[in-house]
């Protein structure tokens, strides 16, 4: 076996911060400013969302991505309303129920095969509306990309809002790896107003820290009449920070000549080349091929913990024998073809016993 790579494929989570974020974060860290957000910094981070989204937006920003979907969903549900979302919603599987606990919300969880809700799947509620025994669906929540590494278009997101918005639905995008689907969209500003507030989403989580950040998440409003209680409620949930201008640092240098689509594309790039470099291996079957940062191979069982010590990633679906490799903004070529060797030499010897 190879020496191990520089750097893990378990999560775009394990990556470090990049270094003009973490220049921005020093360059803020100068004399005194008001806390909570008054400060220049919040201020200019503000305004370059207004830009990316439309001058009506309103912008709060968060510590983390749990804490923002709490924030974002605590604005958007009204008295016995639920959530709905995909079983696979990252709200519904990694979030250690916070909705419930926190919100005292009951989540709808529908069945989705490739982790996406379908408008029809709206439908199918209608006779829950108006009926005292049933919690009421009032969001519809959707994680864009998804947990299965797949990514709603901007056509899919606007039909889904627009049935949603029919049956007096608001519409969540947990954006935790929005810049990740962006950038298998088309990489551009307009494909991220496409899939967002063209298409009729009201609340937007969008996530930096899977993405070159130190840490930090911002619940962009972009139906601004649903932001009215939203300074409140970010207190109250415990996501608003006293140095707040290092979050908006972070943010702005991630957003200045568009760093964010340029980190997200090389990850989407090296799990690209990683699904290329074991697609011909004997006994390694990709599901499919991955559309950002993420892939979800199954391999002979008797290899997974011997590549999981040398190099570690997680599992997925221990019943199957699948995994689930994942790239980051600092994955770099070199490691993808180590990566690869590896995994051939593991199963190749496994395949010939």
């Amino acid at each position: 076996m190879p020496s191990p790579p520089g750097r893990s494929f378990s999560s775009d989570n394990a990556a470090g911060i990049h270094p003009t974020v973490l220049d921005a974060v020093a360059r803020a860290n100068t004399g005194h400013a008001v806390a909570y957000g008054d400060d220049d910094w919040t201020r200019r981070c503000e305004a370059q969302f207004r830009e990316l989204f439309g001058s009506e937006t309103r912008t709060f920003l968060a510590f983390a991505g749990t804490g923002a979907n709490v924030l974002a969903l605590a604005t958007m549900l009204g008295p016995a309303e639920a959530v709905v979302c995909s079983r696979w919603a990252h709200v519904a599987v990694d979030e250690t129920g916070a909705p419930e606990r926190i919100l005292g919300a009951k989540l709808i969880e529908l069945d989705s095969d490739d982790a996406k809700l379908h408008p029809e799947q709206l439908d199918g509620l209608a006779h829950l509306l108006g009926v005292e025994h049933h919690a009421q669906p009032g969001v519809v929540s959707i994680t864009q990309s998804t947990e299965l590494g797949t990514v709603y278009s901007a056509d899919e997101v606007g039909a889904l809002c627009e049935r949603a918005h029919h049956y007096g639905m608001r519409v969540h995008m947990d954006g935790a790896r929005i810049a990740n689907a962006v950038a298998a969209l088309g990489g551009t500003v307009a494909a991220l107003r496409a899939c967002t507030v063209d298409a009729g989403v009201d609340v937007l989580t969008f996530g930096g820290t899977k993405n070159g950040l130190l840490g930090g998440d911002a619940v962009v409003y972009l139906n601004p009449e649903l932001a009215r209680s939203a300074r409140f409620v970010r207190k109250q949930v415990t996501q608003l920070a006293s140095k707040m201008r290092f979050i908006a640092a972070q943010f702005s240098a991630l957003i200045d000549d568009d760093l964010w689509i340029a980190l997200a594309t090389h990850a989407n790039a090296m799990a690209g080349r990683l699904a290329v470099l074991t697609d011909d291996i004997p006994g390694v079957s990709h599901t499919h091929a991955p559309i950002v940062n993420s892939l979800f191979p199954r391999l002979p069982v008797e290899t997974i913990a011997p590549l999981q010590d040398w190099c570690f990633f997680w599992p997925w679906d221990i019943a199957t024998n699948q995994v689930r490799w994942m790239t980051a903004w600092d994955t770099t070529e070199a490691d993808v073809v180590t990566f690869a060797e590896g995994v051939r030499q593991m199963v190749g010897a496994s395949e010939r016993r």
